[in-house]
């Protein structure tokens, strides 16, 4: 029992520091992106990051865009995407540059 418990708790460890890593990769690529009005910022100094498709299971969920302030000044926002690298689709996660 108690080899069964750590062999889970590696597991999601490695799942979980995966996902830090910068994205994991898919068989197919997302659906087109979605487009709308963003409106005003709620302030001075805040960037608009983009929605992104995010892969859940075995289904595409939208992930709304939304107003941030950067976490330093001159700060740019270098938003996610998928790629096609190779035979799969990869995702990389937005960042602060």
């Amino acid at each position: 029992m108690k080899r069964n418990f750590w062999a889970a708790a590696v597991l999601a460890a490695g799942t979980l520091l995966t996902g830090c890593a910068g994205g994991y990769a898919v068989g197919y690529g997302p659906p087109p992106p979605r487009y709308g009005a963003i409106g005003y910022a709620p302030g001075p100094g805040y960037v608009w990051t983009d929605g992104y498709w995010n892969y859940s299971g075995r289904n595409w969920a939208w992930v709304d865009g939304r107003w941030a302030r950067p976490p330093r000044g001159h700060a740019t926002w270098v938003r996610p995407e998928w790629r096609h690298e190779g035979r799969q689709w990869r995702f990389h996660r937005g960042y602060w540059r």
